[in-house]
């Protein structure tokens, strides 16, 4: 089997994005409906509108046709692909759960490297989940599998930070724990900054994970095979901080899926048969309480193999990265002027924060008040002066001199 990632990858809402609102996939307003994904078709963009209708509909499927007999066979059949079947990553069969190409900045490229041969041969991830932002965070990675995300990350937070992995494939587990001491040395790290745990991610409180205790939650093309994504979504908001967020690739598909294709296991263990509804992230996470879900990337993935195609249909996938973040209800937020100081590894000059807004050392950038509300609080704070529109900014040569003023 083949599967594939076509067009252009989505990175700033004006120029990607635009493509294809002009073939009919997309329609929005710079700096707003950040959840849109490139179907290329007569999707549309996600909107308020279609967050709201739908979310009872969700609600009845969510624990209706995913009862817990068949949750319990999804998780059997999941262990014994991940465990037995695959043994690295050479021997998927679709290139659903391959991650896309895309520039890395050297500062990963050089983490990455430093990861163990096997640990890596595991990988199985969709997209790169490492966000900005990193040193002496707390960092939870659901579906650790091997440890690759994870060992790069713990090279990446320093000694004063902290990485988690948590993984319901013992094989796996076991591979990532094996090489603990070799990248605590290699990283010159005194004591192990590093931890695995044996669970699953949608019973976080099981595996003794308590409330508000990490900064930062990645998961790499996991979450599509759990049965229940709801519960998992209320476990990442339960354990984040306050200004943390969920940062993560998945697989979603352009229509509700069919029994046909939901049943399917090689499909389902190739990252297909249990993708979301796309239109769905929106609606989960805003019932939950995050703030609405904002796309770093998004590709569509092509297939190329006749079985398959038969049993996908008129269904269409996109790997996707998406930013969702956890604030306290506060004041009604306003719209902003900021000015990125340049102060983040390996994002000095240019941040890309997702596909609507890159921010560039020194410049003023107008934001929506969503945006506002979450560079004043999260991790990004310290990295942004940030006034609200009409009260005058410094030019580039004032920024670094204002920037204990944040």
């Amino acid at each position: 089997m083949t599967l594939g990632l076509a067009g252009p990858e989505v990175r700033r809402g004006g120029t990607a994005l635009g493509r294809w609102a002009g073939s009919g996939g997309i329609s929005r307003t710079p700096g707003r409906d950040p959840a849109c994904l490139p179907w290329g078709g007569a999707s549309g963009a996600l909107g308020l509108g279609s967050r709201l209708r739908g979310a009872q509909v969700l609600e009845s499927r969510d624990r209706g046709d995913m009862a817990a007999p068949r949750d319990a066979e999804i998780w059997k059949d999941v262990q014994t692909y991940y465990g037995q079947v695959l043994k690295k990553a050479a021997d998927l069969q679709t290139n659903a759960c391959v991650t896309s190409t895309r520039p890395v900045p050297k500062h990963i490229q050089e983490a990455l490297q430093n990861v163990h041969e096997e640990v890596a041969l595991r990988y199985y991830g969709c997209g790169l989940v490492i966000p900005e932002c990193l040193e002496n965070c707390w960092i939870l990675d659901l579906g650790s599998g091997s440890g690759r995300d994870c060992y790069a990350l713990s090279q990446l937070v320093g000694e004063k930070g902290h990485v988690t992995g948590i993984d319901m494939t013992e094989g796996q587990v076991e591979v990532a724990k094996k090489y603990i001491g070799y990248h605590m040395e290699k990283y010159g790290f005194q004591v192990p900054n590093v931890t695995f745990i044996h669970g699953y991610i949608e019973k976080l409180g099981e595996a003794g994970i308590k409330n508000e205790s990490y900064d930062i939650i990645i998961s790499n093309c996991v979450i599509n095979l759990v049965p229940d994504k709801q519960e998992v979504l209320k476990e990442v908001y339960r354990v984040l901080k306050h200004g943390g967020e969920l940062y993560f690739s998945d697989v979603y598909a352009s229509l509700e899926l069919p029994e046909e294709i939901r049943t399917h296991k090689v499909l389902w263990g190739e990252c297909l048969g249990g993708a979301l509804y796309w239109k769905d992230l929106a609606i989960l996470a805003q019932k939950i309480g995050f703030c609405p879900p904002r796309l770093v990337t998004a590709s569509l993935i092509t297939v190329q193999n006749k079985e398959v195609e038969r049993v996908i249909g008129n269904c269409r996938f996109v790997s996707a990265t998406f930013r969702l973040f956890k604030l306290l209800k506060t004041e009604p937020a306003k719209r902003c002027q900021v000015i990125y100081n340049g102060g983040i590894t390996g994002h000095k000059k240019e941040l890309i924060f997702d596909a609507n807004f890159t921010f560039k050392e020194g410049e003023i950038v107008e934001v929506d008040e969503e945006t506002a509300a979450i560079l004043k609080n999260s991790r990004f704070a310290q990295d942004f002066l940030i006034t609200p529109i009409g009260e005058k900014l410094p030019t580039c040569g004032g920024c670094s001199a204002l920037e204990s003023k944040i």
